[in-house]
């Protein structure tokens, strides 16, 4: 038997009891009339978290790298150029991707912590002539939320197809794939959908799956090969490889509890548990690493008061309270906490649980820190 964690760090996010007895139901073979039904459910249930009518709109099987992975080597053959917008860890590992395609990638940098700016990434697009401009919304190494607003227009105005992550973002956030002119977006199952990590839910538009059907290679892997793969999932039902049948029951699951929350609710909830943090954290005296306008609200930044051990403090929140919560990356290593508010952990009780207990290991380490349920409290009941 595992220890019980309430998991409150870059992912996984906590699962709903709903979505872990889904996980539970006996299996059925991936080509059962019933396991295609639920197909179809999944597929319908992501298009409407996507907010798009996509008609390849499916999980590939694997964890979100599986999904940012396949929309790259999909859409680039060798020799293309690929702006890549560059803010933190996942911006970096898209631009590895890009160059293990065989393609060339034009990074468009900012300094961790901040969104790229889109004068630059203008000038890179019409300087390159790329085939993709890929971006991530949702920097889940930094806790910035990048505005994409405009970037389709101007990556088709080039020629390019617009790529997005949203693995932290989606079901969080706002994404809006039609709305916005996204032409292939991925996110991960174990973040604001609120299902354990093994699917990357993602979706191609129409312009998108001309350009694949258009290659003159085959795409470089034949796992994540979307030709091949939407198949299985459209009306020829051709068999691809086997699905994890009982991570698509979690998935249904947890989609048809977005349904019945509600987009909309559902994302004024994680921004109201966003505030309610920030309030407790800045009341303690502590800061907030990204700039409000920029925030995720799904994975919230915290700066590492001068003179404190950051990986003691986990430790200690872990071991005491039993309480995950992530520290920096890269080049904000011990320099600021990563706190996730997502999916079924985006809640009031989370919220004052993980401050209290923050002032609690701090306090421990030597700083006092008032407390900041009551600030929190406020942003609740005003």
């Amino acid at each position: 038997m595992t220890t019980n964690r309430l998991l409150l760090g870059p992912g996984p996010s906590p699962v709903d009891q709903r979505v872990l007895r889904a996980l539970s139901e006996p299996l059925l073979g991936h080509l059962d009339p019933e396991f295609l039904r639920i197909m179809d459910e999944i597929q319908e249930l992501l298009r409407y978290v996507f907010e798009t009518r996509n008609r390849l709109t499916i999980p590939i099987s694997g964890t979100g790298s599986a999904g940012m992975e396949a929309s790259l080597v999909n859409l680039l053959e060798p020799g293309d150029a690929a702006v890549v917008g560059i803010a933190g860890v996942f911006g970096e590992r898209m631009v590895d991707i890009v160059e293990r395609s065989g393609a060339k990638p034009v990074a468009v940098r900012a300094d961790w912590g901040r969104p790229i700016d889109l004068s630059l990434i203008e000038e890179a697009v019409a300087n390159s002539h790329p085939a993709v401009l890929a971006i991530v919304h949702a920097e889940t190494s930094t806790g910035v939320l990048q505005e994409l607003e405009g970037l389709a227009d101007l990556a088709h105005r080039h020629g390019a197809l617009l790529v997005v992550d949203a693995v932290t973002s989606l079901g969080g956030h706002p994404v809006g794939v039609d709305a916005m002119g996204i032409d292939v977006c991925y996110s991960g199952t174990q973040k604001c959908l609120g299902c354990p990590p093994g699917l990357s839910p993602i979706t191609f538009s129409d312009r998108a799956m001309e350009r694949i059907h258009a290659r003159k290679q085959k795409v470089q892997s034949w796992y994540l090969d979307v030709s091949m793969v939407e198949k299985y999932w459209g009306a020829d039902r051709t068999y691809h490889h086997t699905a994890p049948v009982s991570m698509n029951y979690a998935l249904r699951e947890a989609l048809r509890m977005i349904r019945e929350e509600g987009l909309e609710p559902r994302w004024k909830r994680h921004e109201r548990n966003h505030r309610g943090f920030v309030a407790g954290i800045e009341a303690m005296g502590l800061e907030m690493f990204v700039s409000r306008k920029n925030r995720l609200w799904s994975l919230n930044s915290v700066r590492v008061p001068e003179g404190i051990d950051e990986a003691r403090v986990r430790v200690r929140l872990l071991e005491r309270h039993g309480i995950e919560i992530g520290g920096g990356l890269g080049p904000l290593k011990g320099k600021i906490w990563r706190v996730g508010l997502m999916g079924s952990g985006s809640t009031r009780e989370n919220v004052l649980l993980v401050l209290e207990a923050l002032r609690e290991s701090l306090e421990f380490e030597g700083k006092v820190c008032p407390s900041g349920v009551s600030a929190a409290e406020r942003v609740y009941f005003p």
